[in-house]
């Protein structure tokens, strides 16, 4: 009996020992190498959940940003599944809407039209929450750059790659917003 679209996936064993030879299975069951493009794609967008979490776990979080993230989170696993299926196979599976991609552009502009201009290029830090989401925001450019590369090879879903667009924006914007006291600038020739 397959389970519906809502309903929780249950795991009773995590070790399978079905990848102890270098292949794993896409979300349509199909076998492939672990360094096969949609895997790298799909698995860096774990790994961008995994530093949301991290930014979640930091105590000068502000507490509004705390549900936007939270929803990422979950809009996140809609993404990586996305990613895990191939376009062509004729099957709607895609989960993430547009309706995600314009909340995240809502959320972009609520945020940053509190923020002064910005002037120069920001370096990452100012303060443990905001170092956490620029860490995010970069995780989340790679994770763009390889399903762009997935998309190039085969196909992927055009939602999947605007909602990672729009996010890194998101989490930049955040990162400046975080920043307890003067936001760190970039200075040219400081390092020399």
């Amino acid at each position: 009996m397959s389970r519906s679209r809502d309903e929780p996936v249950r795991l009773t064993k995590i070790y399978t020992r079905g990848g102890d030879k270098g292949e794993t299975s896409l979300g349509d069951g199909k076998r492939v190498p672990k360094t096969d493009l949609r895997i790298a794609a799909y698995g860096t967008v774990d790994e961008l959940n995994s530093f949301l979490g991290l930014a979640l776990a930091a105590g000068d979080l502000p507490a509004e940003f705390r549900p936007w993230l939270e929803g990422v989170q979950n809009d996140l696993f809609d993404v990586g599944a996305d990613l895990s299926v191939p376009l062509s196979d004729g099957r709607e599976r895609l989960r993430v809407e547009q309706s995600q991609v314009d909340g995240l552009e809502e959320l972009c502009d609520q945020v940053n039209e509190r923020l002064e201009p910005l002037k120069s290029f920001v370096l990452p830090g100012g303060g443990e929450a905001a170092a956490r989401l620029h860490v995010a925001r970069a995780v989340c450019r790679r994770a763009e750059r390889e399903a762009v590369a997935l998309a190039e090879a085969e196909d992927a879903s055009p939602v999947a790659l605007a909602y990672l667009n729009r996010l890194s924006d998101l989490l930049f914007i955040l990162a400046r917003a975080a920043v307890s006291g003067e936001e760190p600038l970039w200075k040219p020739g400081a390092s020399r």
